[in-house]
């Protein structure tokens, strides 16, 4: 019998199909050729004084799959060495060719990267190009960049009716490095009290809630408390979520009210991130005490705030404005 040679079209799909172990199967079209990746810039040392300055600008040429197809573009970037595992993926937009980055906006994506700020890091960018589940994607070459981000602290706003719907006084939720996850402490008065979350002190733009825990901006419902008293919230912009958990300090003591068996709340100032009470104390001694438990106390050790510390005392009964730095672990205690 005489073989016959075929001559296979190069835009012809070629359906690879795994041993018996694979559960499923990928075309590939071939010939291909990936995009090609290139860059302004190898090296950028970002400042917030240039923050509307432009950092870098990619630009790249188009995958090639053989045929006309729709290709969908997406810029990875990630440190180097973890082979783009949890990269920051930006989908490009359909037919561009080049994407600008601010200072701004790239300090942002390498905020929400975790890197160490006023650091230098190692990254590695590339492009993903795809058409369709069922064909396998194409990667660009790799570029190596070195950056380094600077710290940058955003605000989320938490209007509600615990302090009757007004952004220009509400509470804060702080992200300190502008990752997209921002949390902050507020007193909700009970389980199930309505709010929203709004990106500036107005209502321009705001969060609502669709399901239980899940975000959507300019969109949703009112959002509801999932506890009362002092509650940490932390809303993530990148997952879209927010969750809650009791966070409460309080003064216990024979000098308060409540004496060793109840706690004096104290309330959280999201803007100094300090816990204050205005309380009448007698003589006698208290502590402080997270959550109303002794799991966590702070007391006095040689006059120095200390976690585990002694009582500390009161000679003089009166009407006292205290403040309690946890972070620092400093307190004030000034007599009105």
């Amino acid at each position: 019998m005489k073989l016959i040679g075929i001559n296979i079209m190069a835009a012809v799909l070629i359906l690879i199909i795994g041993g018996c172990q694979k559960d499923e199967t990928k075309l590939i079209a071939s010939p291909v050729s990936a995009a090609v990746l290139n860059a302004s810039e190898s090296s950028v040392v970002l400042a917030k004084e240039q923050e509307d300055e432009q950092a870098i600008s990619f630009h790249w040429t188009p995958a090639d799959f053989g045929y006309s197809a729709a290709v969908t573009n997406v810029l990875q970037i990630a440190p180097k060495g973890v082979n783009f595992l949890g990269a920051k993926e930006v989908t490009l937009a359909a037919g561009a060719s080049e994407i600008n980055y601010t200072t701004l906006e790239l300090n942002g994506v390498l905020l929400a990267l975790e890197l160490p700020v006023n650091t230098q890091s190692e990254l590695e960018v590339r492009v993903k190009s795809t058409i369709a589940p069922a064909v396998a994607a194409q990667y660009s070459n790799v570029l190596a960049l070195n950056a380094t981000p600077y710290a940058a602290i955003s605000y989320l706003y938490v209007p509600g009716a615990y302090q009757g719907w007004m952004p220009e006084t509400a509470e804060s939720l702080i992200s300190p490095t502008s990752n997209g996850i921002y949390t902050g402490i507020i007193q909700f008065p009970e389980v199930g009290s309505m709010f929203k979350i709004t990106l500036e002190r107005n209502w321009d733009n705001s969060y609502g809630e669709t399901q239980n825990g899940v975000l959507a901006l300019n969109g949703g419902s009112d959002i509801k408390a999932a506890l009362a008293g002092n509650v940490e919230v932390t809303v993530n912009t990148n997952a879209l979520s927010i969750t809650y958990k009791l966070h409460t300090w309080g003064l216990i003591g024979d000098a308060t009210a409540g004496g060793w068996a109840t706690d004096s709340p104290m309330k959280y100032d999201n803007t100094t991130q300090t816990w204050k009470a205005t309380v009448d104390l007698k003589k006698g001694n208290f502590k402080f005490r997270k959550n109303n438990d002794w799991g966590t106390s702070y007391g006095v050790t040689d006059g120095i705030l200390t976690l585990g510390g002694g009582d500390i005392a009161i000679a003089e009964a009166g009407t006292y404005n205290i403040t309690l730095d946890v972070t620092n672990e400093k307190y004030t205690l000034v007599k009105n």
